[in-house]
């Protein structure tokens, strides 16, 4: 697959679509025409389905883009990852598996793109695997940080792939902790947003490309899938449905729903993948697609598109209406917007006695290298953004450890370039050359915790995601 148009959705070469007038219709109703209980059938035989494309060593995943997206489908229609074995294996769970795979120093392969690891953490937090604490040597939020661009702060991985921006917010605000609490800081969460707020077309809507700064491009024409992703990834970091910018994406929206069949006409055609991506940026807005502005004259909604998309009881997805037979791809994206979720979904809790909701490293391993996620708020507008590689002494490290391994083992460099005392278990009182004045100190929290002051002997654990503020 090529990389350059998006590392998500690879549509196969498209033929003319079928007629859209050929699709049947019906009499409009007052409200929404997906009932609950098809969407109850539709979950049910969608997992079947889902399961029905686990190998027989228990994996979903594999070299490049496979099938782990079913783990947030799985998760947003109940079903745990743990739960999903070949033979009821244990040893062979979906969950077990793909950790093990993750956890690999070959994974995801010898030229990795932020991508990779944006897609792996919104399915590890979906199948119940810490995507912080995969292992002691993989901590796919560190690894998302690495890809941070010095040079145009908000933009993560080169910002001519823009999808590569639009998901990291989605996975950094949507995988959260195992307690739900958000990882990192708001700052980080608004450079995000002020990016992907900077790339939205006149027509309301986005593409995978970059636009911002070049009126050619916001002129262009957005897609249908990129504008349920980016919706949604304002939405998971903090901007309401109300917002004029997802109201200009709604109404874009809106504008593409074809009436006889609640299909978006997508840029390539109606299809199950864009229709989901943007299904699940509603539903990750708070916005119902089964009411007013989605509900068409002709009484169809973009859920009746997807169920009518979905062999019953087979359970999988078609991707074009033409399509004989279901698409992997198409099903996981349809099923999880069917189900009601975003870009991911928090896993169920298990069925399969014994097994718990969640899986993560509880603490380093001792001379091994490991990453931790690094953010310095200078107060001043100053942002840096870095994955720091250590090797703890012990099962725990410490705050200090961690700043002055930033000095020379960050990436990107430079979101440390000095820090005082320069040893020592107290107060941390300069960093960067900004010192601590009056009530403006430096402060620390650690996974979204409340902000204290920051000492150099703070413990940090595997996994923490290390935030820094100068303030009052």
């Amino acid at each position: 697959m090529s990389r350059t148009s998006s590392p998500f959705l690879r549509r196969s070469a498209l033929a003319a679509v079928a007629a859209v007038g050929a699709l049947a219709l019906t009499a409009p109703p007052a409200a929404a025409t997906t009932t609950p209980a098809q969407i109850a059938t539709s979950k049910s035989n969608g997992v079947a389905y889902l399961k029905s494309l686990q190998a027989a060593d228990g994996s979903y995943a594999g070299p490049g883009l496979s099938n782990e997206w079913a783990f947030s489908a799985l998760a947003a229609a109940g079903t745990a990852a743990v739960d999903v074995a070949p033979g009821g294996d244990p040893s062979r769970n979906a969950r077990k598996v793909y950790r093990d795979l993750l956890s690999t120093g070959g994974w995801p392969s010898a030229s990795p793109v932020v991508t990779d690891y944006e897609r792996a953490a919104l399915n590890a937090y979906a199948a119940g695997v810490d995507p912080a604490r995969v292992s002691a040597s993989r901590n796919l939020i560190a690894d998302i940080h690495r890809y941070w661009q010095t040079a145009e702060p908000g933009y993560f991985g080169p910002p001519g792939n823009f999808n590569g921006t639009v998901f990291a917010a989605l996975a950094l605000n949507g995988a959260r902790t195992p307690s739900g609490q958000l990882r990192v800081p708001q700052r980080l969460r608004d450079a995000m947003a002020t990016r992907i707020r900077a790339n939205q077309h006149n027509d309301g809507g986005w593409n995978h490309g970059r636009a911002e700064g070049s009126a050619t491009e916001l002129a262009k024409t957005s897609d249908i899938d990129m504008t349920g992703a980016a919706m949604a990834a304002l939405c998971v970091s903090g901007v309401p449905n109300t917002d004029a910018d997802i109201v200009r994406a709604r109404a874009f929206l809106k504008s593409k729903l074809v009436a006889g069949s609640g299909a978006f006409n997508a840029m390539f055609g109606v299809n199950t993948n864009s229709n989901g991506w943007a299904v699940s940026g509603l539903n990750a807005c708070g916005i119902n697609a089964q009411t007013g502005d989605f509900l068409t004259a002709m009484g169809k909604t973009p859920l009746d598109f997807l169920i009518a998309q979905q062999f019953n009881p087979g359970g999988g997805f078609r991707y074009l209406p033409s399509d004989t037979g279901p698409s992997a791809y198409a099903s996981s994206d349809g099923m999880r917007a069917v189900a009601g979720a975003g870009f991911t979904a928090a896993p169920p809790v298990p069925v399969t006695p014994g097994a718990p909701q969640w899986v993560g490293e509880g603490s380093f391993t001792p001379g091994t290298a490991a990453t931790l996620a690094l953010t310095v708020d200078d107060g001043a507008g100053g942002l840096g953004v870095c994955s720091v590689t250590l090797t703890p002494t012990g099962p725990t490290t410490t705050l200090g450890a961690v700043l002055d391994a930033a000095l020379t083992a960050a990436t990107p460099a430079g979101c440390v370039t000095s820090v005082a005392p320069s040893s020592g278990t107290g107060a941390v009182t300069s960093l960067n050359g900004k010192a601590n004045s009056g009530s403006g100190t430096w402060k620390a929290g650690l996974d979204g915790s409340s902000f204290a002051a920051a000492a150099r002997g703070t413990a940090v654990g595997v996994g923490d995601t290390i935030a820094l503020r100068w303030g009052a």
